[in-house]
This record gives structure tokens, sequence and C-alpha cells, in this order.
């Protein structure tokens, strides 16, 4: 079943339909979907689809020409000696008929032959401009996808029509992944796996959560167990130093000094190991609202990616028990009380993801143009406080504030009558309504709450 893509498949389908030379690039970390979302968008399109390996050049060169020849039914033993003649023979094929050409896995078939950039280049200045096709250039390999080939050194910059990074789901697409699960299951899995789609396919629908998260993460063999390091081998030269800094970040250490006190790397050196986690997507670095991202000394960085939160935090400080066969007996330590924690915490990127969905379709009571978090002190008890999500209009200085309360029972009168009561952090806002999310249906809306226009969001309303 395929799911979402709605946006992506729309720039495709734009492209495409130009009838006109078009280079795009796609990218995107390993397992996130780029290959089906380009097997869909070409399956009632003339395709040449070549994936690219980590081999020779001359063994790449013999494959796309054992495709090129299924493709457009010609005889076996077609041969190519350069990038240069695979080029001039697919101008000549798409001078008159337009076809889609994917070029799936290039930073690989690049590194197997360094000049494939600038070989590529001189083939769409001097012969593919003038053809009908329309050309996919995706890699998993994003470091080389943005330097070696959107970078301004690169021979193909400015080449491109358009480009995509394609982005782990959102918590309503993750859903659809999983078919007929309650709100409930269906954003624990999304908290603890994630939104990339092929974690997602690996959960057993026949199983409850509990199975799967054991299954998954707490068995040698579980495919979750080893898929966070992995990735790092495979993508970064000093695996060993990344997970150190994941570990410390999982662990309540979000601010440089304390990541450079818990791993031992030294603080000079290590914003270019959190610049390369964050360009992966496995880390953030997230300011209060109102503050310059760029200028601000209050950022603080945490684990984005729910499958890495949940790896290290849980997964982690008992992979030597699991690796010895007491799996289930490490399980144990995930008790409701810490995953409530955990989970928690996603909660409330769940409520941010749905008040931006919620202002781009101009369904809040504020044209919201921003959304966000705050953190701080108050000015009045001179404490520490926050805002747990927050959409406003910086133009016209216009605000919602909400609460993110994941638990089974608390006392709503006093959630609210605090939300309430922050209205004044937002200095020069006017706060117009006031969100209080929470994990069940609130009990009790009084007269006094509707007057301040207090909105209650319940987990299914979420996936409603």
């Amino acid at each position: 079943m395929f799911v979402g893509r709605q946006r992506e498949l729309t720039i495709l389908e734009k492209c495409f339909s130009k009838h006109a030379f078009q280079m795009i690039v796609m990218y995107g970390r390993r397992r996130v979907g780029k290959t089906t979302l380009l097997s869909y968008f070409a399956k009632d399109k003339p395709t040449l689809f070549f994936t690219a390996q980590e081999q020779s050049d001359s063994d790449n060169l013999k494959d796309l020409a054992r495709q090129i020849a299924e493709c457009f039914g010609l005889p076996q033993g077609l041969t190519f000696e350069s990038w240069d003649a695979v080029f001039d023979y697919l101008a000549n094929l798409a001078a008159d008929d337009p076809f889609l050409f994917i070029f799936d896995e290039f930073p690989y078939a690049a590194q197997a032959n360094p000049a494939l950039p600038s070989k590529l280049q001189i083939a769409i200045d001097h012969k593919l401009k003038n053809t009908r096709m329309c050309l996919v250039l995706c890699g998993s390999n994003q470091g080389f996808m943005e330097s070696n080939v959107l970078g301004k050194k690169s021979p193909l910059h400015g080449r491109r029509t358009a480009q995509i990074k394609v982005e782990p789901f959102g918590y309503r697409d993750a859903a659809c992944m999983l078919g007929n699960v309650s709100s409930d299951d269906a954003f624990r899995y999304y908290a603890c796996i994630g939104g990339i789609p092929y974690y997602l396919a690996q959960v057993d629908r026949s199983l409850s959560f509990n199975e799967n998260m054991l299954e998954l993460f707490f068995s040698p063999e579980g495919f979750l167990f080893g898929e966070p390091t992995s990735l790092l081998r495979q993508e970064l030269r000093e695996p060993s130093l990344y997970n150190s800094i994941l570990r410390a970040i999982a662990h309540g250490a979000n601010k440089q000094n304390e990541i450079a006190n818990k791993t031992g790397i030294e603080r000079s050196h290590l914003p270019r190991y959190l610049r390369v986690l964050i360009e992966l997507g496995i880390v953030e670095r997230v300011v209060p609202f109102g503050e310059d991202a760029q200028r601000s000394r209050k950022g603080i960085y945490r684990l984005r990616d729910a499958c890495y939160a949940f790896w290290y935090r849980f997964v982690s400080p008992v992979v030597g028990d699991i690796e010895s066969g007491a799996g289930e007996l490490a399980f144990r330590t995930v008790t409701p009380e810490t995953l409530g924690e955990h989970l928690g915490h996603r909660f409330e990127g769940v409520c941010l993801e749905w008040l931006l969905e919620e202002a781009l379709a101009d369904s809040l009571p504020v044209d919201a143009t921003t959304v966000g978090i705050w953190w701080g002190t108050d000015p009045n008890t001179r404490s520490q406080t926050d805002i747990d999500v927050i959409a406003a209009n910086r133009t016209s200085w216009h605000a919602i504030i909400g609460e993110c309360k994941y638990r089974n029972s608390f006392n709503e009168t006093e959630a609210v009558d605090s939300l309430l009561g922050k209205a004044h952090l937002l200095q020069g806002f006017e706060v117009d309504a006031y969100y209080l999310f929470t994990k069940k249906p609130v009990s009790v809306r009084n007269e006094e709450q509707n007057a301040e226009d207090v909105r209650f969001i319940s987990l299914s309303d979420l996936y409603d």
C-alpha cells in the first residue's frame, strides 16, 4: 500500500508534464522511501530505472547497458565504454519521445568514477537540454547530494529544475502505514519508531505494542536492535564519537558544554559533529520562540528522530544483556513511568505537528505564520517556566498558546488555570486562544474557561 507523499508526487508530475529536459534531484536518509516513491511515480510512464551499486565503474556501466537494452527492447549485448557514450545514446533516444530516467543511488556511481558529475554536466549543456528526458538523480548519501550535486562547487550546480528532500512521515501518514490501529497505539509506535516507512513496515499487526517493541528492539535478531548504530557506521567516518554524542543527548545533556563534558570531546570540535547529525535529521537544535536561531545562546539539542531517542534511552544501556539472550529481562527496564516520560516528550512534538498542519489549512483562530515552543524566566515569579506549543503571527502579533498533558489523569481545572496564566510570557503578543492537548478527553469544562476561549484537543482528536 502506497501512503502519502502527495507534495512530492505533485512536484514530480509537474516536471514530467513539461515534455522538456528536466533534472530533478531527490535525496533523503536511507529507508525513508525514496525508491518506493519513484517506483510509484514511474508506474504509468516510459521509464529507465537504474540503481547504481557499490562496485567498479565498468560494472555499473555493464549493468546500465543491460537495463537500457531491457527497457527499450534492444538486443542483449549492448555495451558502453564510457559515461559519455551512455549519455550520447540516451540523448538520441529522448530526442523525440519523452521518457523518465531514474538514476538511483547516483553517489555510488560517482564515487566509482569521480568524473561522472562533470561528464553529466557536459552532456546536459550540449545534448540533453534539447531532449524531452526527465532525469531524476537520487541518493541516500545526503552530504554527497548536497555538496557534489547541489553545491556551488559542483559541476552540476544550476542544472537542476527541481529538488526534493524526502523526509520521514509525519504522525498521520505514519498511522496510515500501520493500518487499523487505535490512536493510542498509532501514537506510541510513532513516538518509539518514528516516521521512517521501512521501520513502520516491520510492525506485526497481529502482535501487541509491547510484543512488537520486544521483538524489534530487545532481540538480537530484531530489525531495530542494530539499525541505529548500523546507519552511523554506513554514513559516518567516526561512528564511535557520534554514538557517544547521541547517548549523552538521550540522557539529558542538551547544551554544548554538557555534551562535551559527558563525551570528552573538545568543545571546539563538537559543533562539527552536531552539524552532521542535524543534517542527517537525527538531532535538532531548538531555540525559544522569538529568539534568532543563528544568534541565540539559549539553543538546546535534542534527538529529533524518535527511533534514535527510544534506542539510546532504553536499548543502548542494556545492549549486552540483549546480546546474551536476556532481552525479555532487559525490556522490564522500560517501565510505565519511564516510557510515559518518553511518550510525554514526543506528544509535544505531535501537538506541534498538528498546529502546523492546522495553520497551513487556515483552520486556526489566528492567521499563524510560525509555530514553536518557549522556555525561560517568568518575570512575575522569577522562576523557570515554559509554553509547550505556540502558533503565532509575527506581523499582527496575535498568538495561540497550548499545554500538552500526556497522562491518564490530572487536575484539569488547575492545568487550564496554569495555561491561562502564561499569556503574559509572550511579550508583545495578544493571546486569542488557549489549547489544552490531552491523552484522554477532558471531563470538566466550566463556563469561565469557555469564556477565555479554551479549546480541548484529545489524542483521538489529533488523529481524526
